[in-house]
């Protein structure tokens, strides 16, 4: 049976409608969270599985109240409505934000076009921080909340040369540099509201998720010990939608937190191994 810590607590988790965001909602709202999920695709995807209405027709077996909250994260006047949007349906401010949405392209450095480059920071970076800004005054007047960026291991540094680029190559250099940039507004916001009961964290998978997206980019190149399991990602996703206000400021990696907490991985519906 799932626990029910987040009973009470209004989330707000992006890029829903699939993958990590649709498995962190459901994860949340099977814990007693009231859940606005956001992303693009309402109804279909030209692609990709998954949608919105999808994801919510799957949060409301737990009893919660849901929320759909379409919204293009590269336009920045759909990222000014919503929190507002969300706030309304649920009836009362956000406690929770979890920035999971992110644009990937991957595409060498000396032949990447500058509005592909601008595509990736819009979502990427200037997204999670605008939604940031948006919840925090009420995070603030409460004494508390928390905000979870998904973060990726492209933004660590190739050490060389010789440089071991793995199978994407450089083309996920632009990628992995708006990940770094988010990881320093997640330190920087962190330190910025130290003491008012917010914690700002980011969280890396040490291993690949296979969400749809990523299936599809970079699925065929992968072996077995390069992979980890949504429940995994997920499960230190929650941990930091839950922790103590001391745990702030860092970027932490998914299993690494999961060892280092002593966490139980359990299912996306919060039952048991």
């Amino acid at each position: 049976m799932a626990d029910r810590r987040f009973h009470g607590r209004r989330a707000l988790v992006t890029g829903a409608s699939r993958g990590i965001g649709a498995a962190v909602a459901r994860r949340l709202a099977a814990e007693g969270a009231d859940v606005a999920i956001v992303a693009r695709t309402l109804d279909q995807h030209d692609r990709l599985a998954g949608s919105l209405r999808e994801t919510a027709a799957g949060l409301q077996a737990f009893g919660g109240a849901v929320a759909i909250v379409p919204g293009d994260l590269a336009d920045d006047a759909d990222r000014a409505r919503l929190v507002p949007e969300a706030v309304a349906a649920l009836g009362g401010p956000i406690d929770i934000l979890v920035n999971n949405a992110a644009a990937a392209l991957y595409q060498p450095l000396a032949e990447f076009p500058l509005k592909r480059r601008r595509l990736l920071f819009e979502v990427n970076v200037h997204a999670p921080l605008d939604l940031a800004q948006a919840v925090v005054p009420a995070m603030r007047e409460a004494g508390r909340g928390w905000i979870v960026n998904v973060s990726s291991g492209a933004a660590r540094l190739w050490a060389g040369p010789p440089f071991d680029v793995g199978p994407t190559g450089s083309a996920i250099s632009v990628y992995g540099a708006s990940k770094a940039a988010l990881n320093r507004l997640t330190n920087g916001l962190a330190a910025e509201l130290v003491g008012t009961g917010i914690r700002v964290n980011a969280v890396e998978p040490r291993a690949a998720v296979l969400s749809e997206g990523a299936r599809e980019l970079v699925g065929a190149t992968l072996r077995p010990d390069q992979i980890e399991s949504m429940e995994e990602m997920v499960e230190a996703v929650v941990a930091l939608c839950n922790c103590d206000s001391a745990v702030t400021g860092q970027t932490v990696v998914s299993l690494d937190l999961i060892d280092a907490w002593g966490l139980t991985v359990r299912g996306l519906d919060g039952s048991a191994p």
